[in-house]
Parts: C-alpha cells; sequence; structure tokens
C-alpha cells in the first residue's frame, strides 16, 4: 500500500508574521482557523499535488503537547508530517496486524474562519521516525481548498521529497513496512558516497522520504546528521518542492526567512529522483 503525502507540520511563534513572510516568499498562504479544545491555531498552504504545508502557532502555553514542546526547545521548524489514509481505522487495524503499535484512531477538527466546521481522525505512532495519519471524516476539500488556493506566485507545485533523520535505518524501514503493509513502494538501503550517510527512499504518492542514517559519530563525514539527532532525535528537517519556476532554482531558501525550515525548489519536469538524490547528499550539510 503507498499512502500518499498529506502534510507537512510547521510550529513557528507567530502566525501573523508567518504568513506575511511566507507570502513574500511567493506562497499563498490560507487562513485555517482554531482547533476545537486546544489553543492552536494554523495557516496553510496547499499544493498542486493535493499535500499542504500546515504553519501552526499557540495562542497559550501548551506544555503537554509535543510539537509546543518542540517549539520551545528547538525553535521554530517543522515538527512533523503526516501521510493520507482512506480509512484511518483500517489502516490503523492493518499496520497493528503487522506488529506496529499505533494511537488511535482520535478524533481531531478545526472551525475554519467562515464557520465551517471540519472533522478528521488521526493516528499516531509511538516512535518520532514515522508520520502520523490524518483521515477525513468531512469532504476532504474543505480541509485542502482546491482551485486557485493552489496556485503559487513562485510556482510551487507540490512535495518532491522529505527529509527524515533516524537513529536506526533498518530498524526504521521495517516500521514503515509494517505502516504500508504489502505493497509498500520501499527502495532497499544504500550508502551515499562520500557522505558517511546510510539512506533509503519510501514512496508516498508523488512524494518521497529520504531516510537518512549516519554511519560514523558525530566529526565525521556526516557530523551534521549526527549532531541534530544527538540533539533534536528523529525526524524531518528539510524538503524539496517542485516549481514551474526555473529562477526559484537557483538557491535554497534561507531557513530564517522560512522560519526554521530548509526549503529547496526543483523544476517540476525534472528526472524522476533527481530531487531525493539531491536531497541526500544534502543532508550532511545541513545546520542543527
Amino acid at each position: 500500500m503507498t499512502l500518499p503525502l498529506d502534510h507537512i507540520v510547521i510550529a513557528v511563534h507567530d502566525l501573523e508574521q508567518t504568513i506575511a513572510d511566507y507570502g513574500a516568499l511567493g506562497f499563498n498562504v490560507l487562513r485555517g482557523g482554531d482547533h476545537p479544545g486546544r489553543t492552536t491555531h494554523n495557516a496553510l498552504v496547499v499544493f498542486a499535488d493535493g499535500s499542504y504545508l500546515e504553519l501552526i502557532a499557540w495562542k497559550a502555553p501548551a506544555p503537554d503537547e509535543r510539537w509546543w514542546q518542540l517549539l520551545q526547545r528547538h525553535g521554530e521548524g517543522i515538527v512533523d508530517y503526516a501521510l493520507l489514509p482512506p480509512s484511518t481505522a483500517a489502516t490503523v487495524a492493518g499496520a497493528t496486524q503487522r506488529g506496529l503499535q499505533l494511537e488511535g484512531p482520535l478524533d481531531g477538527g478545526r472551525l475554519r474562519p467562515d464557520g465551517e466546521r471540519l472533522q478528521w481522525q488521526t493516528a499516531r505512532p509511538t516512535t518520532p521516525d514515522l508520520p502520523f495519519l490524518c483521515g477525513d471524516l468531512t469532504p476532504r476539500a474543505l480541509r485542502v481548498p482546491e482551485g486557485q488556493a493552489r496556485v503559487h506566485a513562485n510556482g510551487a507545485q507540490g512535495v518532491a521529497s522529505l527529509a527524515i533523520a533516524v537513529h536506526d535505518l533498518d530498524a526504521t524501514l521495517a516500521r514503515y513496512r509494517a505502516l504500508l503493509g504489502e505493497g509498500a513502494d520501499v527502495s532497499p538501503p544504500v550508502v551515499f558516497p562520500g557522505s558517511g550517510v546510510r539512506g533509503a527512499v519510501v514512496r508516498t504518492g508523488q512524494s518521497a522520504l529520504v531516510l537518512a542514517s549516519p554511519r560514523d559519530p558525530v566529526g565525521g563525514p556526516s557530523s551534521s546528521l549526527a549532531h541534530r539527532l544527538a540533539t533534536r532525535g528523529e525526524g524531518p528537517y528539510a524538503f524539496v518542492l517542485r516549481t514551474h519556476d526555473a529562477a526559484q532554482t537557483s538557491a535554497p531558501l534561507h531557513a530564517a526567512r522560512a522560519h526554521g525550515v530548509l526549503i529547496e525548489f526543483e523544476l517540476a519536469e525534472a528526472p524522476e529522483g533527481r530531487s531525493f538524490e539531491r536531497q541526500a547528499l544534502r543532508q550532511t550539510h545541513i545546520d542543527s
């Protein structure tokens, strides 16, 4: 089974400032609304391929929430990512039969600024190397707008690849196979030459999850990746977007302008696989 990438979660301190900054970077940013029962509110950057960025902030402290904890400890940036199941309950049941422990399904929702109430179900793994599941109960188009909402001045079309730091690549791959079951599109592990990084790719619809684990300790070729794991633990930290604007591909967006996120672009018509190969080779040069 291949589950498409649903969204990438970016935790920020000030939602209004982030909306303005992402707008200045050429993204069409939509106000998402409030989450009932929580102190969070969000905004969305929705792409033509159906994936999106969730920019999330807190109106009041939430010390029991993992994303808030990560924001306080490490500053703004990517804190999580989700896959889209056809049925959250059925996907959880299948993964459970294959020996993977998930928490859920859990009911969730959001109140949009126009008063529309959205409902979904999530399920969460016990380890941060895996994504959570986010499946809609109300029509997905209510949560993920279509049409002109997906058009961006910088030409962004969707997520080509997402980089994820992991401690034990083989153990992570086993968990992915348990999550996705038969038909999971998982590449064999490979060593990226000269990088000190061992990695693999999990295909999720039109996107690639690039899993990377250092082969050597801090101080070796994969020093930045090893340091990131030692200080922040496992999880996603950078992604590549497809674009039709060749000018966007000259340099990555600086993390400070993107509120702690390293964002690269590649041409939408780039050869298959180019994005995750480039992403993998950059992984030893990402600031932690």
